[in-house]
């Protein structure tokens, strides 16, 4: 979800704004720590947060967030949805996100047959569990009848790879920009958008 169909600037700089850090100065952060391959929750420590003090200030960034709104959405989301839809494609959002995302992006206009955020499933990727239940929702297709599309190497295209799922990288946010593929990994397909994605989703299959 996070950078294939929502740009997280807004929860990144509320995060920046929580911690009394520059905006800036946090993304810099967020970038050396996707550099050099660590966790997430890592930025948190970098920024002094601690390394779990982070935790008891979600609520408040959610509310200086104000949650997920349509101006989240990228420009490109709703628009290639409902072209995949119209070429016979079944759409899935299957994520690492709170549970009050689902109705927030029903309330942005996202409408998918599945839906489901990691906190519903308590299944949280890169485990090869929250790829088998995501098939499950999903009706139980054969993983290699799924396009799996994602920003990030080691949470999306390798465990979805794995799972024998056709993998599309996203190259779009600081995952998708700063990531690189290990050496012979091969994506079903590369990307920059989802516009790129449904002129060319032809060749996922190919």
């Amino acid at each position: 979800m996070g950078e294939t169909l929502v740009d997280e600037t807004r929860i990144w700089s509320a995060w920046a704004d929580e911690a009394g850090v520059p905006r800036l100065t946090f993304l810099a952060a967020l970038g050396a720590v996707i550099e050099r391959g660590l966790p997430h929750t890592a930025v948190f420590e970098m920024v002094g947060l601690g390394a779990d003090g982070w935790r008891e200030r979600q609520d408040a960034v959610e509310q200086r967030h104000g949650g997920l709104l349509p101006i989240d959405l990228y420009p490109d989301a709703l628009p290639a949805m409902a072209a995949l839809r119209a070429a016979g494609y079944r759409l899935a959002i299957v994520a690492n996100q709170p549970v009050q995302r689902h109705r927030q992006l029903r309330e942005a206009g996202v409408a998918t047959e599945v839906m489901a955020m990691s906190d519903e499933m308590q299944l949280y990727k890169p485990d090869r569990a929250f790829f088998a239940r995501a098939l499950e929702l999903m009706g139980s297709p054969p993983p290699g009848d799924v396009a799996y599309v994602g920003d990030r190497v080691d949470n999306d295209v390798l465990p979805a790879i794995a799972c024998g799922m056709r993998a599309v990288w996203i190259r779009r946010g600081p995952w998708g920009v700063i990531g690189e593929l290990p050496p012979g990994t091969k994506p079903a397909l590369v990307v920059d958008s989802l516009a790129e994605l449904v002129a060319r989703v032809d060749q996922v299959w190919t």
